[in-house]
């Protein structure tokens, strides 16, 4: 028997999230664990009249190639070059997509080569600027979620069923009121407090572990309410590239591309990161750094809204949502909120304010302890 809460998800996430019309070509990617919510997706896009198509990866989707370990160890350095030619196609022709996070294995790129797996997320850039700039102008409705697999579980320090509870709680999926109708409120909601920092300048945050100063002069909040995450909730920008100064340590480990990253620790001076140390897998934050010129600018600053998140997951989809954190994320920005900022990363690193913290926006305070004050 299927568990309802992934049928529910289903439904939200095609009538809600990427509101699939008759005609719509929908890619859905995932790993071979999502077998459950991707049947289930494609039945509901059938049902909505569209066309779906499926990429599954037998072991991470990173490289779009479905087995990410492989790859990079024997690919040469045309095979790491050459473009993933079923994504380009899709993300420049489809008008949906629907990608799930569902490994088994979330450290199956620990070992791998930095140098290879660099060299191919250069090769791939123009998938992420694709979908960022035809979502911007609305020719493509992209949603990206989470189906709860072991070696998520494993990452958060909770057995399989507690995370599911966890995540399906965190999409307002686990009882049997609407999801759709609960989305739609929170989105309203919500909005206030983009509306109210948009056309503002000066950004100051402190707290024990953050003393930063950017601006977002001419750049655009946009209230993050399940439309392209599920779960959602935050609101985020662009900071101006050259505006970042000051000094953040992270407060959460970070793993990116299955690297855990833990006690970051950056400087910026006119908008990049001029210094930095962890406390542990350093090399692996240095070589990060080092992938382009982007690599060293913010491409977001974010505050996390979604109260049933709580927990730190190791997982950035769910962990930058969690109610009372910031997060500033390395690299390329989303051109909708006006951020000009291209790489071939974008790396979330979360900072709590839930004690002795707060953000002022030209003077004014605006969020204090990890709630809004307005």
């Amino acid at each position: 028997m299927t568990d309802p809460r992934i049928e529910r998800l289903a439904s939200l996430l095609v009538g809600y999230s990427t509101s699939l019309r008759p005609g719509d070509r929908v890619l859905l990617e995932a790993e071979t664990a999502a077998e459950p919510l991707v049947r289930a997706l494609f039945e509901r896009a059938l049902e909505a009249g569209a066309h779906p198509h499926l990429a599954l990866s037998f072991a991470g989707q990173d490289t779009y190639t479905g087995f990410d370990d492989s790859f990079l160890r024997l690919a040469s350095d045309a095979q790491l070059d050459y473009p993933a030619t079923f994504q380009e196609l899709a993300y420049h022709e489809f008008e949906a997509r629907i990608r799930i996070y569902s490994s088994s294995n979330t450290r199956i790129l620990m070992r791998a080569d930095g140098a290879r797996a660099a060299r191919r997320s250069r090769a791939v850039q123009g998938i992420t600027r694709t979908q960022m700039e035809r979502g911007a102008k609305d020719e493509f409705r992209w949603v990206t979620t989470i189906f709860p697999a072991l070696g998520h579980a494993h990452d958060a320090d909770m057995s399989l069923g507690e995370f599911e509870t966890y995540v399906y709680r965190a999409c307002y999926v686990d009882d049997q009121e609407d999801p759709i109708v609960y989305w739609r409120a929170f989105r309203e909601r919500q909005a206030r407090w983009a509306e109210a920092l948009t056309g503002r300048d000066r950004v100051e945050i402190h707290g024990p572990d953050c003393d930063l100063r950017l601006s977002i002069a001419g750049r655009r909040f946009i209230s993050s309410c399940g439309v392209h995450n599920m779960p959602d909730g935050e609101i985020f920008s662009g900071p101006v590239e050259s505006s970042a100064e000051g000094r953040v340590r992270f407060s959460f480990p970070s793993v990116y591309k299955g690297n855990e990253v833990e006690g970051v620790e950056l400087t910026f001076e006119q908008g990049q990161v001029v210094a930095w140390r962890a406390r542990r897998n350093q090399a692996y934050l240095e070589q990060t750094l080092n992938t382009d010129p982007g690599a060293r600018y913010l491409g977001e600053f974010g505050v996390g809204t979604n109260q049933a998140l709580q927990h730190h997951t190791r997982n950035i989809l769910l962990d930058e949502k969690i109610g009372g954190t910031i997060h500033l994320a390395l690299g390329a920005g989303y051109p909708d909120t006006g951020s000009v900022n291209r790489s071939a990363i974008h790396w979330d690193m979360l900072c709590d304010m839930r004690r002795d913290s707060e953000i002022r926006v030209d003077g004014d305070l605006i969020y204090q302890n990890g709630e809004f004050t307005t």
